[in-house]
């Protein structure tokens, strides 16, 4: 126990004075704090600004329908008497663009419309205006103005959540809420975690390629080096994690003072402690993987080229946010808060929007727990063999062996 405390203190110390640890822990809240002292910058060095350019639209009427319109705020309708006339206009910058409504225009719907732009397609503010002014004509003394204001914004809708288990109201939240609480939490967990996992895969590689791992293996038994050195770089990451959730506070609590926050923008103190169980599970599972792959791998470049196995699983909730954020009960995010490799990360989402049942939560831990038991079953087997093996990358055939023979 006594070498184990000692190869963990290594670990932790040489870890946490490394400038790239030292960088990265510190950038988010620094570019955070930077973030909201330029945005208080911009906001009160621009003033007002200059108002908005009213857009100059041109029309040929060939149907003798369209004369009598009141333009809206935002555009002004000029009308032409020939296409000729339009298109000089509009080379000589005098109009924005211009339309042509032909005869046949109530029966076909079609207008040509003509612009110097480059566009994809029609601007919705432009087609917007374009399309209260035929509108406005069309109607023009056959309603009332209540009825044509409601013919051009028919709609206005405000959507109310209801919980399908008891009926009652599920306060709105805001999209900035909805969409970058799980986003941000998941991927600054997924960095810290992947940072200090591939720390320590990068140093059991160095330390097997420039054969220093024999030195340490004749003091030290295999199972003694690989539990020191995931719990040194397992202390040194939940550092990380810590500072940035206790920063994200703090920014909050400092934006709150000079920015409407939306509602509902919060950190629960219960998302701070899941999300400390959650990053030392999963270190200690993505660790002793990534351990064990640096002891297989011939080079420390070999093996870290073998950590996308473990990888893709685990990034798989943040590519499949855009589902989530609709419906985070999809039977699809509750296998990914249960599968291991991606529980991490998919329990922090669930968790930053409180949408992760309490059976849920348990069987995720228990399920991390009895993999974290598994792995480094596994891991002591193969381990000590695997770092002594020179030259030679072992095929799928000799790990199942030193496995069953470890």
């Amino acid at each position: 126990m006594k070498k184990t405390g000692i190869i963990a203190r290594h670990e932790f110390i040489t870890t946490i004075r490394r400038i790239s640890y030292i960088l990265l822990t510190l950038s988010f809240p620094v570019l955070g704090l930077l973030g909201m002292l330029v945005y208080m910058g911009v906001a009160n060095w621009s003033g007002d600004g200059a108002p908005p350019e009213e857009l100059k639209i041109g029309y040929v009427d060939s149907t003798g329908m369209f004369n009598d319109y009141t333009n809206p705020d935002g555009a002004v309708f000029i009308i032409y008497d020939t296409n000729d006339e339009a298109t000089e206009a509009l080379f000589t910058e005098e109009l924005n663009e211009y339309f042509i409504i032909p005869e046949d225009y109530v029966e076909t719907g079609l207008i040509a419309r003509y612009t110097t732009e480059r566009e994809l397609e029609q601007p919705w503010e432009t087609r917007k205006l374009t399309e209260d002014f035929l509108i406005a004509n069309l109607l023009d003394g056959k309603v009332s103005g209540e009825v044509l204001l409601r013919v051009q914004s028919p709609m206005l809708s405000v959507s109310t959540r209801l919980d399908p288990e008891t009926g009652e109201i599920i306060p709105a939240e805001s999209e900035l809420t909805a969409f970058a609480m799980p986003y941000v939490f998941a991927l600054l967990f997924m960095m810290s975690l992947f940072f200090t996992s591939g720390y320590l895969l990068q140093g059991v590689s160095e330390e097997k390629e420039n054969r220093l791992i024999e030195i340490l293996l004749s003091s030290v038994s295999a199972r003694q080096l690989l539990t020191g050195k995931v719990l040194g770089l397992g202390a040194a990451g939940l550092i990380q994690i810590v500072i940035w959730l206790m920063s994200s506070v703090v920014l909050l609590a400092i934006a709150s003072l000079f920015f409407s926050l939306p509602e509902g923008l919060s950190i629960p103190v219960g998302l701070i402690i899941f999300g400390i169980i959650y990053f030392i599970l999963g270190y200690l599972l993505f660790g002793i993987l990534m351990a064990t792959l640096g002891s297989i791998g011939s080079t420390a470049r070999e093996s870290s080229q073998w950590t996308g196995i473990f990888v893709m699983p685990a990034v798989a909730p943040l590519i499949l946010i855009p589902l989530f954020i609709e419906n985070p009960d999809h039977i699809i995010f509750t296998v990914f808060t249960l599968f291991p490799l991606t529980a991490p990360v998919a329990a922090i989402m669930k968790l930053s929007i409180g949408a992760m049942p309490a059976w849920e939560l348990v069987l995720s831990i228990a399920i991390l727990i009895a993999s974290i038991i598994g792995a480094m079953w596994l891991a002591s087997r193969v381990f000590r063999t695997f770092l002594l093996m020179y030259g030679k990358r072992p095929s799928l055939r000799e790990i199942r062996k030193y496995i069953r023979e470890g």
